[in-house]
């Protein structure tokens, strides 16, 4: 099956992924905080580690003047902590989830959920 936009044909298996990393990037830049919940869930992580999964898994250019001031503010609202570790001579903020982020984290994915199912629209 083809897909025309603008004179271009597209094959629809070109179309759904192209839609599909157009959808990740989009849910990434939009619920940043959420992701970098998610990821710092799996372990404790510092700010340049948190930019370069991101970067990589998703596809999304991650400012250090976007991502920093984020981790801070979610400090402050006291979903993360961190703590100074020195690594190879250099001393990095490693972040942590704290229950109040763990707890952020179960309450989206319920919404979700709901959205999902369509129970928000019923």
């Amino acid at each position: 099956m083809e897909y025309v936009e603008n004179g271009t044909r597209f094959e629809s298996e070109k179309v759904s992924e192209t839609v599909k990393k157009e959808l990740v990037q989009r849910i990434i830049r939009n619920l940043l905080d959420i992701q970098i919940l998610r990821l710092i869930q799996t372990q404790p992580i510092w700010g340049y580690g948190i930019k370069k999964h991101i970067e990589a898994k998703f596809d999304v250019r991650l400012r250090h003047g976007a991502l920093y001031p984020l981790l801070n503010g979610m400090e402050r609202g006291k979903f993360l902590t961190s703590q100074k570790q020195q690594q190879g001579g250099r001393t990095r903020k490693v972040y942590s989830i704290t229950e109040k982020g763990k707890e952020y984290l179960t309450t989206y994915e319920d919404i979700l959920r709901e959205q999902i199912s369509h129970e928000d629209i019923k």
